[in-house]
């Protein structure tokens, strides 16, 4: 009883640590730049995001959305928000600046800018300086952040298809697609090389169903072909040597699917 007591109490004082926190946050947003208007608030704290000055970017916008949050510059200021955190390389901050836009304002004509800068907050932030400067084989890392940022690709463009950020959210994509079609392909070429030929036709076929037209996908099809040769499953090694050979005629996959090592 002395333990469960012990612990309450421990969770009620964090509780009071962070409602307090939160509360010197709000209250310090609140008294900054009590001299200023909210006009030379925002303008200054533009001024601020041209300088590369972000941390001061940050507190202006915060300031006015606290003491203006009807104002006319408001919902921008919002927006400058995001991009300070992104540009500030605080990537759970952006996404959930754009997280909290997204809700509060799903109509506004900006809302596609906080979709897109969601997916790139969540793009790099699976990427650090070593992937960046040395080109490290993604595939081979934690994708989690890179998934997410795909799914917010996939539902940006869907969202928005004529928005002036899709055709770079489209690159994205196709380069998200690829990186995560040859994880899924390195993790099926290691089942088969274990011999556990069914776990690696159904990590190819993930590869297939989902990544239609990464360059992994034919390779894809080789290994679902062999394992279910070695699994005498006649009728899916059938299936997937014809779609092979439709999509992918006179090439050299062929001769390798047929190659029962």
């Amino acid at each position: 009883m002395r333990k469960i007591y012990i612990l309450f109490t421990t969770i009620l004082s964090l509780c009071c640590i962070i409602l307090l926190t939160s509360c010197g946050t709000t209250k310090g947003a609140s008294e900054a730049y009590q001299g200023e208007s909210e006009k030379e608030i925002f303008n200054n704290g533009e001024e601020a995001l041209r300088s590369k000055d972000y941390s001061e970017a940050i507190k202006r916008f915060e300031a006015l959305e606290v003491q203006y949050p009807f104002g006319h510059d408001t919902e921008i200021a919002q927006l400058h928000i995001i991009y300070a955190y992104y540009r500030k390389e605080e990537y759970p901050l952006a996404v959930a600046a754009a997280d909290r836009f997204i809700r509060l304002h799903p109509v506004s004509p900006h809302v596609d800018y906080a979709y897109y800068m969601r997916g790139m907050s969540d793009y790099y932030e699976n990427i650090g300086m070593l992937e960046r400067v040395f080109s490290i084989n993604l595939a081979n890392r934690d994708l989690t952040h890179l998934q997410k940022a795909f799914n917010d690709f996939t539902e940006f463009t869907q969202r928005f298809p004529n928005s002036r950020y899709a055709p770079s959210a489209h690159q994205y994509m196709i380069y998200l697609r690829n990186i995560l079609a040859d994880h899924e392909l390195i993790v099926a070429e290691y089942y088969y090389s274990r011999k556990a030929y069914m776990a690696a036709a159904n990590r190819a076929s993930e590869v297939v169903r989902h990544y239609e037209g990464a360059p992994q996908v034919p390779k894809a099809l080789v290994i679902m072909v062999k394992s279910y040769r070695h699994l005498h499953l006649a009728q899916p090694e059938q299936e997937a040597m014809t779609v092979l050979q439709y999509n992918y005629p006179n090439s050299d996959y062929i001769s390798a699917a047929k190659n029962i090592n």
